[in-house]
């Protein structure tokens, strides 16, 4: 199961670092200026920072992992930019 959304942001490459890092205390994470990639146990989401978007995209197994994965990454990228009043809307 795939899913992708796309968050309009003038700070996409921050916030992508930010879910790097915090992440990278608890799961496997890569990530460079311009692409992360954040391997849960319930998933992986890959991360890219393009000029004013956030790509986020997420994989998983089944449905109950599907939609943990889009609520951590989701969740946690609205608690980082509170200021901006982000929405994470996934496709249904």
């Amino acid at each position: 199961m795939i899913a992708e959304t796309r968050v309009t942001t003038d700070k996409s490459a921050i916030y992508m670092k930010q879910l790097c890092r915090h992440f990278g205390h608890k799961v496997a994470v890569e990530f460079n200026d311009e692409r992360g990639s954040i391997e849960f146990p319930f998933g992986v989401c890959e991360l890219t920072a393009e000029p004013n978007v956030l790509v986020m995209r997420v994989n998983a197994n089944n449905d109950e992992d599907f939609a943990r994965i889009k609520g951590v990454v989701g969740g946690h990228l609205e608690r980082f930019a509170f200021r901006e009043e982000l929405q994470v809307q996934w496709p249904a």
